[in-house]
């Protein structure tokens, strides 16, 4: 990490995209730029957040490294939960813990104006670290089915809940230079979806606020640490899981005749279900579906009686999501239909409505602010446009409630930039989120997470 005031040649530039979609710009001309990875607020920028110290920057890279390697799987978020409470208490909010699970609420009124509510999502991932890090997590502990699997914050809520303490830090430092109401969420158990349902339910918007505002950050592993992505509009994808049972009528493998095989049905439908996609489905509306996992059968020479199927269905458009639920069930009946089973063998379809996760849908006018905010704090040359993608996450459900409220979720860049640079040189692909060796330039991510989240949430208490 660069000491404050150091200086490094950096380059201004023009838009062009690269191999992962990302509007991200080439260099043209050598520009000088100051590096300040251990100020929040640094920038040669004109900016109206505070300077705090290095040791301020110090303190939250503290707190990242023992989010790190204290991680707590979804609806384990006991020890993380006190401590972002703690840390909102010191800061003067009102606090409420126990929201919709291990959730936590820190409300800061200062006088008359809009309600700004930020979040973050607590919850690690079933992984064992593999980074090498010498901060990495050696967390292990018992899954729902009494596993012993190793924890990881796989996904960046370390930086997350990180970047909300400290854009926390720096609104209430500027107190004086806004007035409303901040609203600091740390949600539990974004990874299985459950998390700003129970939230909701508990009452979240009716005994604390509506927001007027709702913003949220996450890290990307396809952008430099020091950019921001933003997208306007559809940001990320419907996901609902599903399990398809095939039935069949088992036999011995040598004699197939006498049976109705349910790995070839099986076959056929995973085949077939392709088809909705490019063949019922308007090629305009971005959809997948995806077979996870197939399972069915003991032995070589036996036909069993039944396969089952695990599938993951993503879209943007809430009707086109119905359209595969409506063409999947359709389809497996069909099927079982041509070969002769009886109706009370077809295919169950079972869609884990518990487990939806509604698509993620940024308000333009909202991404537009929020973009512009960034871009003064940053600079435009740090802000790119993000292409929407299929991954799947909760926040959406902030934006879904009958107030309609307006929502964005911004890209923050985590990889560091020279592992970025040789990724787009020599096409090698970068770790993914939720990949055992996902680890992101945390000083750098950090300091622009909280730059540009307090910058937007700053504005959007003047407007």
């Amino acid at each position: 990490m660069l000491a404050w005031g150091s200086i490094s040649y950096r380059f201004l530039v023009e838009q062009k995209y690269d191999k992962r979609g990302i509007n991200m710009r080439t260099a043209v001309i050598p520009s000088l730029v100051l590096l300040l990875s251990c100020s929040l607020s640094g920038s040669v920028l004109a900016t109206e957040l505070a300077q705090p110290s290095a040791k301020a920057m110090a303190k939250l890279e503290a707190l990242y490294l023992h989010l790190h390697q204290n991680p707590e799987l979804s609806y384990q978020e006991k020890a993380s939960s006190e401590r972002i409470a703690n840390e909102l208490k010191a800061l003067g909010f009102e606090v409420t813990s126990n929201i919709g699970g291990y959730g936590v609420v820190g409300v800061l009124k200062n006088g008359e104006g809009p309600t700004v509510m930020i979040r973050a999502d607590m919850d690690a991932l079933p992984i064992t670290e593999a980074t090498g890090k010498s901060y990495a997590s050696k967390v292990k502990t018992l899954n729902t089915s009494n596993q012993e699997v190793g924890v990881m914050h796989g996904c960046g809520h370390d930086i997350h809940m990180t970047s909300l303490v400290g854009s926390a830090e720096q609104l209430v430092a500027n107190m004086h230079k806004w007035q409303g109401t901040l609203m600091m969420v740390a949600q539990p158990a974004e990874e299985v979806g459950g998390g700003a349902k129970a939230m909701l339910k508990q009452g979240l918007f009716k005994d604390f606020a509506t927001p007027d505002y709702i913003l949220g950050l996450h890290v990307s592993a396809s952008l430099p640490a020091g950019k921001v992505g933003v997208t306007s509009g559809y940001a990320l994808a419907n996901v609902d899981s599903v399990d398809i049972t095939v039935k069949g009528l088992g036999g011995h493998g040598a004699y197939p005749h006498l049976t109705k095989d349910p790995v070839v049905l099986a076959s056929r439908i995973v085949l077939a279900l392709q088809t909705i996609a490019s063949r019922e489905l308007s090629p305009l509306e971005p959809n997948v579906i995806t077979v996870g996992s197939i399972h069915g059968g003991s032995k070589h020479n036996i036909i069993s009686n039944e396969v089952k199927l695990q599938l993951t269905l993503r879209s943007y458009n809430p009707e086109v999501r119905l359209q595969q639920i409506e063409a999947l069930k359709r389809l497996t009946a069909g099927i079982a239909m041509s070969a002769g089973l009886d109706e009370s063998l077809y295919p169950e379809v079972y869609v884990h409505e518990d487990e939806r996760i509604p698509s993620t849908y940024n308000n333009p006018e909202l991404a537009a602010k929020v973009r512009a905010s960034i871009e003064t704090e940053l600079g435009i040359d740090n802000v790119v446009a993000a292409e929407p993608v299929m991954a799947g996450e909760d926040f959406g459900l902030y934006g879904l409630t009958s107030d309609k409220r307006p929502i964005t979720l911004f890209w923050l860049g985590a990889v560091e930039p020279e592992a970025y640079e040789k990724s787009i040189a020599t096409g090698k692909s970068l770790p993914s989120l939720h990949s055992s060796q996902f680890a992101p330039d945390y000083p750098k991510t950090l300091n622009t997470g909280v730059r540009a989240m307090s910058k937007a949430a700053l504005d959007l208490f003047n407007q």
